[in-house]
């Protein structure tokens, strides 16, 4: 597996339009980061971020809206 370090402490994370507004499963991303879509869990922002080949964020939101 090849490991590459992003430095996404300057990153601006938004609310996916998916996630609900009672608290719940919050998914944020950040923009500005070409080929790549940074997602996080919005209840745990110091926790680790999924780092998305940006050709694979439309397969994974399929597979998120199938589940």
């Amino acid at each position: 597996m090849v490991r590459t370090q992003h430095d996404l402490t300057g990153a601006t994370w938004r609310k996916s339009s998916y996630s609900n507004t009672s608290g719940g499963d919050c998914l944020e991303v950040a923009d500005g980061h070409p080929g790549l879509v940074p997602v996080r869990d919005s209840k745990c922002p110091n926790g680790p971020a999924l780092l998305l080949n940006a050709a694979a964020w439309a397969p994974f939101i399929a597979s998120v809206k199938a589940a």
